[in-house]
């Protein structure tokens, strides 16, 4: 007969519990999905305009700071390819915990959100709380760009593909 040190055997029968906690665990993606969006305005932009373009004219009329977020790219993967969805970021200058994502949803012929197939970009504000006339202002300034030929809310609820928006900011 042999003798295993103690210390081994413990070890042994502690790896053995969590590996079987390990194995219950299950990750609740739509939870996930429902807290990154939760508190959010949602913009539908209908905008055939380069986006680099678009970026700067929205930085222009509203004073804001959208910048490429080259290591935030969203992947998919159709049809044994690989499509990449650019994401921009800004702050508000004026409220710095209201943030602003900007996604172009289209890439080769391809889109972010197939329920929403003419759309050309999404903008998600969340933070502090939008008041509808601050909404408002933010709807009637996009109209202003010259090739913007809508601009809708979306509520989260409208949104099938929430996953494909969520990201680590």
């Amino acid at each position: 007969m042999s003798l295993v040190p103690l210390p081994f055997v413990f070890f042994v029968v502690k790896l053995k519990i969590y590996v079987m906690a390990i194995k219950n665990l299950t990750l609740d993606v739509d939870g996930l999905n429902e807290d990154f969006l939760r508190g959010t305005r949602l913009l539908a932009i209908t905008a055939p305009i380069k986006k680099h373009i678009f970026c700067w004219q929205l930085n222009t009329i509203f004073g804001l700071d959208f910048k490429l977020c080259s290591e935030k790219e969203i992947p998919i993967k159709k049809k044994n390819r690989n499509y990449f969805f650019s994401i921009y970021h800004s702050i508000n200058p004026n409220n710095p915990s209201m943030e602003y994502i900007l996604y172009h949803t289209q890439y080769d012929g391809e889109y972010l959100l197939q329920e929403f197939k003419h759309t050309d970009f999404l903008w998600l504000i969340r933070g502090d709380i939008m008041e509808e006339e601050q909404l408002n202002w933010i709807k009637q300034g996009i109209k202003t760009i010259n090739g913007v030929q809508l601009v809708a809310e979306l509520t989260p609820e409208q949104i099938k593909s929430k996953g494909n928006l969520v990201f680590d900011v």
